[in-house]
């Protein structure tokens, strides 16, 4: 049983999840949340990194904190709003790898998709680094994922499409390899959601950056993201020619 302190810390940390935002300002991926609550719950939530607490009127929830509270809605009963009530984002699981392929080759033409065998040779060495979306009004059907390898390096060469043996499972860069949602299921925000997931999920991990590459109309959809853009890269994968972009998470 709960202690008077520990209801009062959960249920503020519950609704700080509840009516938490994107940082416009800072990272975009991070969650903000007023901490107009009491102060003492404050100081305690933060000294058990349940939230980040700077000296202003705003919090930033931890991974930690956000699945605490979210046991703490499922406890109550609570429904998640909007994307959160429907989807639900996390790792990927072996017996999927057939699923994931089969949306791979929906969502990028034959030169730019990842082989099957590639993609499943990835999963075994980086499962962790794999996280997709399921639809729970499709009976958990994937709609979507997101997906990387982790190297100390920094700069994206092609030979991480095809050479698992490069992934450095505590390297500091992670190169994403591809983000994919499925066409009937896209303008919903799941990519976005995707990517800031990831992020917190990386960042969290003490990952310093996520690099991808990506062609020259897409820019403007991966800076509103968080992305810098470094130019072009000198990827030739598929025959195209791209961009390389880059979130810093950790510095």
């Amino acid at each position: 049983m709960r202690t008077r302190e520990e209801a009062i810390d959960d249920m503020i940390l519950a609704l700080m999840y509840l009516t938490r935002f994107n940082d416009g300002e800072g990272r975009t991926f991070n969650e903000l949340a007023w901490k107009n609550y009491d102060f003492d719950a404050i100081d305690r939530l933060d000294k058990e990194d349940l939230i980040i607490n700077p000296k202003n009127k705003y919090a930033y929830l931890t991974e930690k904190g956000r699945e605490r509270a979210r046991r703490m809605l499922s406890e109550l009963d609570v429904k998640e709003p909007g994307i959160y009530k429907r989807f639900e984002f996390c790792e990927i699981k072996p017996e999927l790898s057939d699923e994931v392929v089969k949306i791979e080759q929906i969502c990028f033409p034959p030169n730019e998709a990842c082989t099957p065998e590639h993609m499943k040779a990835r999963i075994k060495v980086a499962p962790d680094l794999f996280l997709v979306i399921k639809d729970r009004e499709n009976d958990g059907k994937i709609v979507g994922f997101l997906n990387g390898i982790a190297t100390n390096e920094r700069i994206f060469r092609d030979e991480f499409f095809t050479d698992e043996s490069l992934h450095e499972p505590d390297g500091e860069t992670v190169m994403i390899m591809g983000l994919d949602v499925l066409p009937e299921y896209r303008k919903m925000g799941l990519a976005r959601e995707l990517v800031f997931n990831y992020c917190r999920k990386e960042q969290a991990r003490g990952r310093k950056r996520l690099v991808l590459t990506c062609h020259k109309e897409k820019i403007k959809m991966y800076r509103k993201f968080g992305f810098d853009d470094l130019g072009e890269s000198a990827s030739e994968w598929g025959g195209e020619k791209w961009h390389e972009m880059e979130i810093r998470l950790n510095f």
